[in-house]
């Protein structure tokens, strides 16, 4: 008797585990480690996550970048705006966009931070970031 209970756990865990792992990759968040970059201030991995051709809008100076200008201006922000943390205050989205609000302390002060990914099955892309003084 104590032979098939402890067959039945172990069978039992093993499905849990495997259905859990499935329901996990489905509930992916992409902004964990867009965030973890934010606040580490490090704009060559945070670049990865960027667009061939993105919106890019930092202190009210912008436009269309290439993904290469984009992280020149990421970059140049953090030097001169050391970040501290960053925290995701609101998300949203539907199936293929997804769009996180946060705030971002830098240098002192607290920046509003806008992004939007662009998501598919192979990849997650930000079409658009934005870095907005807090007044």
């Amino acid at each position: 008797m104590q032979l098939r209970f402890k067959s039945f756990i172990a069978a039992s865990c093993f499905l849990l585990a495997t259905f859990g792992a499935k329901a996990q990759s489905g509930n992916y968040d992409v902004f964990v480690p867009i965030s973890k970059y934010l606040a580490q201030g490090n704009a060559e991995a945070l670049s990865a996550w960027f667009s061939d051709n993105l919106d890019i809008t930092v202190l009210q100076k912008g436009g269309n970048s290439s993904k290469v200008q984009a992280k020149q201006i990421v970059n140049g922000f953090f030097n001169s705006h050391t970040p501290r943390s960053f925290e995701v205050t609101y998300t949203a989205g539907r199936a293929n966009m997804k769009y996180a609000v946060g705030n971002l302390n830098a240098g002192g002060e607290t920046y509003l931070v806008t992004i939007f990914v662009y998501c598919t099955e192979e990849k997650n892309q930000i079409q658009q970031f934005k870095i907005e003084r807090v007044q």
